[in-house]
């Protein structure tokens, strides 16, 4: 039972979507810091209200939900990239090493190994490895691709 689950975890897709997720959890912090610090108070310049200090502009005197907070907006794109640093160096990189040590290819970062060759005569690129003349034109320039 309990290989089984681990085998569940341990599927490409699976991972995958949980990287997704957490990608998306931190973007959405992003997008909800830039809306409540420079949308809100864009829309919000119209009405009354009080003074805010902090790292950004205040579009109408008095009004606290005129206050452009780019401070906020700062702070949210750095945990953003900080927390993606933790999700690459803690989930994805150890998986990739789990996986590797399995003998399979995960997120796409090393480059396949030619399965074929190629003719220099004429050009053709479905020879096996092992060939050595060409089965097209009897060529003995044959490379690898």
């Amino acid at each position: 039972m309990l290989k089984g689950f681990k085998n569940f975890l341990m599927r490409d897709d699976v991972i995958t979507t949980a990287v997704g997720l957490v990608v998306a959890l931190a973007f959405s912090n992003l997008v909800k810091a830039f809306t409540d610090s420079v949308i809100t108070p864009l829309v919000a310049a119209v009405q009354p209200g009080s003074g805010k200090l902090g790292l950004g502009v205040q579009l109408k005197a008095g009004n606290e939900a005129t206050f452009l907070d780019f401070g906020a907006l700062i702070s949210a794109f750095i945990y953003f990239v900080v927390f993606m640093a933790v999700v690459y160096f803690l989930i994805v990189l150890p998986y990739k090493h789990l996986q590797a040590r399995r003998g399979v290819t995960v997120f796409g970062d090393e480059e396949p190994a030619p399965s074929t060759k190629t003719c220099e005569e004429c050009l053709s690129d479905d020879l096996p490895l092992a060939a050595r003349k060409c089965k097209h034109c009897g060529s003995l320039q044959v490379t690898s691709s």
